[in-house]
């Protein structure tokens, strides 16, 4: 699995957050195993958009697609429940 370099912005939302860490462990085992129990990773409706998302901790998700059938871009980090 190919994951695409993160832009700039979602970058920096990472670095302002504290979370660069955590994403980084959970990018590792998205590229790995990319239904790994820990990402809880789940396609959003509406189902038919095939955007996805993981888990980084209890309070932030990153979405993202697959550009290819091996190939994902992260295209956000957010607040989950915000």
């Amino acid at each position: 699995m190919k994951i695409l370099p993160l832009h700039n912005d979602i970058r920096k939302y990472l670095e302002k957050r504290g979370l660069k860490k955590k994403f980084e462990k959970q990018k590792q085992l998205l590229n790995n195993n990319l239904f790994h129990p820990s990402l809880e990773t789940e396609l959003l409706e509406p189902k038919s958009m095939k955007i996805w998302s993981f888990r980084l901790d209890k309070k932030y998700r990153a979405i993202f697609l697959f550009r290819d059938k091996n190939i994902i871009e992260i295209i956000d980090v957010n607040n989950h429940y915000q």
